[in-house]
C-alpha cells in the first residue's frame, strides 16, 4: 500500500512489493472484512428508479461461500473456467469471489456482447459453467449447441429449461467454505482483449493481478482509502477497467462500491447518481467523460461530493482534462495500461503528478520506458513503443491457447504494448496512439489523439475519430469521422469550418482533408473507438467497396 506523499520521488522511495506467498483475491476483498467488520457496507446496488439494496461484507462473503459450495457440488474442479455474463450487481461480485475461493478461473463477459462475440469467447475459453440472467439466457439459447464445453448454466433470473436457479442453489448450500490457499501466480481471471486490432485474445491473470493494481489505483484516487470514501464507475465490470480499476481495489481497501446498471449511459443520470449517493471517488473512462462534458454547469446544478476521479482506457486529451479541472476545481488523474499489464503509468494531483495531455509517470513498482524495435530505451522526446519490464506482479501470465502470441508480446524482458508514445525530460509519458492507429502522411507520423482532441474544441463536435485513409500521393490522408452535438446539422459550410479550426490550431499537415458526419462511432464494450472498422471503411472507398470484414469486438 502506498503511503501519501507530496512527490513521485517520495512515493517511489517508500514503496516495495509485499505480496504474500499464499494469496487469494476473495480473501483480500471479502473474507477478511467479513471477520473484521462484518456489517460494514460492501456494495450498494441502485436501481434506475433510485431504490437500492445494501450488501454488507458478511453478506458478500457468505453468499460467495454458498455459491462456491454449489459449484463444487456440481463438479467444478481446480482451473475450470466460470463465465460471467451479467451487468453490474451483487451477483456479479458473488460469482467472481466464489470462483476464486474454489480455485476456478473467472471469465467475465459483457452483457452487450452479441452472438458471435459470446460464441467465440465461450468456445475459446472452454468454459464449463456460465452464470447469467434472463437477457443472457435469451442469447445463449440459440448458441448452446455450438458451445460443447458448456455444461451448466445458472440464472439469477430463476430456473428454466436451460438453467438452474442461482437463488435456489445458494439457499441449499452451506455458507461456510474454506477458501483455497492459492499462490499469487495461480490462474484466477481471464479477460478478453477488446478486439481493437484483431481477434480478441484471452488474457490470463494470476491472483497477484489485484495487488499489482493497488499502487496505480491509489494514485489515481488520490491515496484511497480516506474517511468517507465511496466509489462508482460506469464501466462494465466485465472488463479490466470496471473490475481492476474500481470494484476489487475499492473492496480491498474496505471502500464501499455503488453498482448501477442502466440500459444506456445517461450523463444527466450519472451526475444525479453521484450526487444522490454521495460518491467521493469515481473511475470514468475518457469517452464517458467527454459525454459528461455535454451537461451544462454540472458543478452548480448537482450537489457533488467528489474528491477524486481516475480515467484510463484511451487518450483523455487536453480539452477534456482542462474542462474538468475548470468545472470541478481539481484535475482528472489519468492513468495507463492495458488488459495484459494495467495501471503502470499514472497521475496523482495530491502528489504533484499531473499534466494536461499526459498519461502520467511510471507508478512505483513498475519499470516503464519508450523503446525501439530492438528493445533499446530511447532518449526523451523520441517516438517509440511504450513497454513494461518483467517481472511485474500486474503482468499477465500468458495468452490463453496462444503461446506464439505470448512470445511475440515480448522483446527480451520488455512487454511491448503496441502503443506509440514519447517521454519528456521530467518523466511524463504521452500516449500517441496504437501502432496501427498512427497515420503516415507525406512522411509525417501523426497520432490521432491530438487531432481528436482539437476537434472537440469546435463548438459543433460531440465526438470524433481520426484515421489514415490510403492515398497514392501522401501514403495516407487524415480522415475524421465526426458526431455532432444535438441541434447541429451537417453541411459543407460546417465541414469547412471544422477543417479550418483544426488547421489553424494544429498544423497544415494534421488537419483532416476529409470529414464524414456520422450518427455514432463504433465502440468496444469498454468505450474505445474501434478505428480498425473505420480504417476498413475508408480503405473500401479507395478500393471500390472491398474491405475486410472486421473481427468480432
Amino acid at each position: 500500500m502506498l503511503q501519501p506523499a507530496s512527490s513521485i520521488a517520495a512515493l517511489r522511495k517508500q514503496f516495495t512489493w509485499q505480496i504474500p506467498s499464499v494469496y487469494n483475491i476473495a480473501t483480500s476483498v471479502s473474507d477478511r472484512w467479513a471477520l473484521e467488520r462484518p456489517q460494514s457496507l460492501a456494495i450498494r446496488h441502485v436501481e434506475e428508479d433510485g431504490s437500492h439494496q445494501d450488501w454488507s461484507h458478511q453478506d458478500l462473503s457468505r453468499a460467495s461461500s454458498r455459491l462456491a459450495n454449489a459449484l463444487t457440488g456440481l463438479g467444478l474442479k481446480l482451473g475450470d473456467r466460470v463465465a460471467i455474463l451479467l451487468p453490474q450487481g451483487p451477483a456479479t461480485a458473488i460469482t467472481h469471489l466464489a470462483a476464486y475461493k474454489a480455485g476456478a478461473v473467472a471469465v467475465p463477459l459483457a452483457a452487450l456482447f452479441g452472438p458471435e462475440a459470446l460464441t467465440y469467447r465461450l468456445t475459446d475459453s472452454g468454459a464449463k459453467y456460465l452464470v447469467t440472467d434472463a437477457a443472457g439466457l435469451e442469447k445463449i439459447d440459440a448458441l448452446r449447441a455450438g458451445i460443447p464445453s458448456l455444461e451448466t448454466i445458472i440464472s439469477v433470473s430463476g430456473a428454466s429449461d436451460l438453467a438452474i436457479s442461482f437463488d435456489a442453489l445458494l439457499e441449499k448450500a452451506s455458507d461456510r467454505f474454506e477458501t483455497l490457499a492459492t499462490s499469487p501466480n495461480d490462474p484466477a481471471l481471464m479477460i478478453y482483449t477488446s478486439g481493437t486490432t484483431g481477434q480478441p485474445k484471452g488474457v490470463l491473470h494470476g491472483h497477484r493481478v489485484l495487488p499489482g493494481h493497488l499502487p496505480g489505483i491509489q494514485m489515481s484516487q488520490d491515496f484511497m482509502p480516506q474517511p468517507g470514501d465511496l466509489l462508482w464507475t460506469p464501466s462494465d465490470w466485465a472488463w479490466a477497467g470496471g473490475l481492476l480499476n474500481a470494484l476489487f481495489p475499492a473492496l480491498h481497501f474496505g471502500v464501499p462500491v455503488i453498482s448501477f446498471a442502466p440500459r444506456k449511459f445517461d450523463p444527466e443520470r450519472a451526475f444525479k447518481l453521484m450526487a444522490d449517493e454521495n460518491v467521493r471517488n469515481a473511475f470514468i473512462p475518457p469517452t464517458a467523460l467527454k459525454m459528461l462534458r455535454a451537461v451544462e454547469r454540472p458543478a452548480a446544478r448537482f450537489d457533488l461530493k467528489l474528491r477524486s476521479v481516475g480515467s484510463a482506457g484511451e487518450m483523455l486529451g487536453r480539452e477534456t482534462y482542462d474542462w474538468f479541472e475548470a468545472e470541478f476545481g481539481f484535475p482528472v488523474n489519468e492513468f495507463y495500461g492495458q488488459t495484459e499489464c494495467n495501471a503502470v503509468l499514472g497521475s496523482c494531483h495530491s502528489a504533484g503528478v499531473s499534466r494536461s495531455g499526459s498519461a502520467g509517470m511510471a507508478i512505483p513498482g513498475h519499470d516503464v520506458a519508450i523503446i525501439n524495435a530492438e528493445g533499446n530505451e530511447l532518449a526523451p522526446g523520441s517516438l517509440g513503443q511504450i513497454a513494461i519490464r518483467r517481472p511485474d506482479p500486474v503482468m499477465f501470465l500468458r495468452y490463453w491457447n496462444k503461446p506464439d502470441a505470448t512470445i511475440e508480446k515480448f522483446i527480451g524482458d520488455w512487454m511491448i504494448t503496441g502503443d506509440q508514445g514519447t517521454q519528456d525530460e521530467d518523466g511524463y509519458i504521452l500516449f500517441v496512439g496504437r501502432d496501427d492507429d498512427v497515420i503516415t502522411s507525406a512522411s509525417y507520423r501523426i497520432g490521432p489523439g491530438e487531432i481528436e482532441d482539437c476537434l472537440l474544441t469546435h463548438p459543433a463536435v460531440a465526438l470524433s475519430a481520426a484515421i489514415g485513409k490510403p492515398d497514392k500521393l501522401r501514403t495516407e490522408i487524415v480522415k475524421a469521422y465526426v458526431v455532432l452535438k444535438p441541434g447541429q446539422t451537417a453541411s459543407a459550410d460546417l465541414e469547412a469550418s471544422i477543417r479550418a479550426h483544426v488547421r489553424e490550431r494544429l498544423s497544415a499537415h494534421e488537419y483532416p482533408r476529409e470529414i464524414e458526419f456520422v450518427p455514432d462511432l463504433p465502440l468496444t464494450t469498454t468505450g474505445k473507438v474501434i478505428r480498425r472498422i473505420l480504417r476498413d471503411k475508408a480503405a473500401a472507398e479507395v478500393n471500390g467497396g472491398n474491405a475486410a470484414s472486421p473481427a468480432s469486438a
